[in-house]
């Protein structure tokens, strides 16, 4: 090599030795590293980490021996300002040969041969390929590790968050939430096997069933809370809204009552009372001995019965009134189709004028039948179009 050639490789390979300092020191401060150093492995995780491991010394030695080529290198450099014949060539082959000695590690006895091991000789570039092949390796099972890590832990955390919040609520309600110890004994024992055998832990199907259990527990706890202070505000506009059911479920018996003689109903059409029932469940409610979780679904499940058995005591008292309109809009097209038969010159025509006192015979008894009626006016209808509707 030349002086010039000489001068290049050195600045190039301080450049890089830097380098590769910078992302080694990385490494080591790597938080998963660290964690990794002095963690109680197992599994998958132990296999993968103990190869990780001989990739590290691997490393690790390639890396001492590179740095000591190029001190020797520097050392030679720092001579004297004009290098001689001898020291370029001794340069030249410290920088391009293959000056990078390796050597031979030692091995369990169980390994060993009594042959003798011979040591490695690689060039720069050599070793910087072998350093950087050996770092892939490392960062590859750290980013696995990582990413396990990353994805479950942050979920059992926020499942241990809720059972400390559930503890919590139980000391305000003075009561305990059914079946929580066997929750955090399974996340306990999930948190144990993520975090010594990441790779191999197989957790996410029982990490999501309890973590919807403890997120349902909370809501329950949360609702009781939220029950057990608000009770009495919230039995006050029960007792309104049973009010509401009481006169709704009125409106429906008098629409029954003034249809009932006009339109004949069957006996499925007597509307039934639902407030006793609900009145009764609400008194049981104020002497149950029960849990202020199990009173909150109980609470809520009667406000909204309460709130059904009123829309439907209404729902029945419009369908009642509606069926009174429906008489009369038949009424109306019985009209109509007499009108057009006399404008057809079918008033005199036996057959039609028949179905015509048929149709207003049904249409105007009391109670009217509707079903029959409603056929007798689709017969009058279609006798005067000539047999079509």
């Amino acid at each position: 090599m030349s002086r010039e050639g000489v001068e290049h490789a050195l600045r190039a390979r301080a450049d890089e030795r830097d380098r590769i300092s910078g992302d080694l020191l990385d490494l080591e401060s790597h938080t998963t590293y660290q964690l990794l150093k002095g963690a109680a492995l197992r599994g998958a995780t132990e296999r993968r980490w103990a190869a990780t491991q001989e990739s590290l010394v691997r490393l690790w030695g390639l890396n001492d021996a590179y740095r000591a080529v190029l001190r020797d290198a520097e050392q030679i450099r720092a001579t004297r300002s004009r290098l001689s014949t001898e020291q370029l060539a001794e340069l030249t082959e410290l920088l391009a040969g293959a000056s990078v000695l390796l050597r031979a590690a030692a091995k369990p006895v169980e390994q060993r041969s009594l042959l003798p091991q011979a040591d490695e000789r690689l060039t720069l570039d050599d070793a910087v390929t072998q350093m950087d092949a050996a770092f892939q390796d490392v960062t590859s099972a750290l980013n696995d590790i990582d990413a396990q890590w990353n994805t479950l832990l942050p979920r059992l955390d926020a499942a241990d968050a809720e059972l400390r919040r559930i503890r919590e609520l139980e000391r305000d309600l003075g009561e305990s939430a059914a079946g929580l110890g066997a929750l955090e004994a399974e996340l306990k024992r999930m948190r144990t096997a993520v975090v010594q055998d990441p790779l191999g832990a197989a957790v996410e199907p029982d990490l999501d069933r309890v973590a919807r259990l403890v997120a349902a527990s909370l809501a329950e706890l949360e609702l009781a809370i939220v029950v057990k202070q608000e009770y009495a505000r919230r039995r006050e506009n029960l007792e309104a809204a049973l009010d509401r059911v009481r006169a709704a479920e009125s409106e429906a018996r008098l629409a029954h009552g003034a249809v009932v003689v006009k339109i004949a109903l069957p006996p499925q059409a007597q509307p039934r009372s639902k407030v006793d029932a609900l009145t009764g469940a609400l008194d049981a409610l104020d002497v149950s001995a029960e849990t202020w979780v199990l009173r909150a679904k109980r609470l809520s499940e009667l406000e909204n019965d309460a709130t059904r058995a009123a829309e439907q005591a209404l729902a029945t008292a419009k369908a009642l009134y509606g069926l009174v309109g429906r008489r009369d809009e038949l009424r109306g097209r019985l009209g109509a189709c007499q009108a057009m038969a006399v404008r057809k010159g079918m008033a005199e025509d036996p057959a039609a004028t028949g179905l015509f006192a048929r149709a207003r015979a049904l249409l105007w008894s009391a109670p009217c039948d509707l079903t029959k009626a409603a056929v007798a006016v689709e017969d009058y209808q279609r006798a005067i179009h000539g047999g079509t509707s």
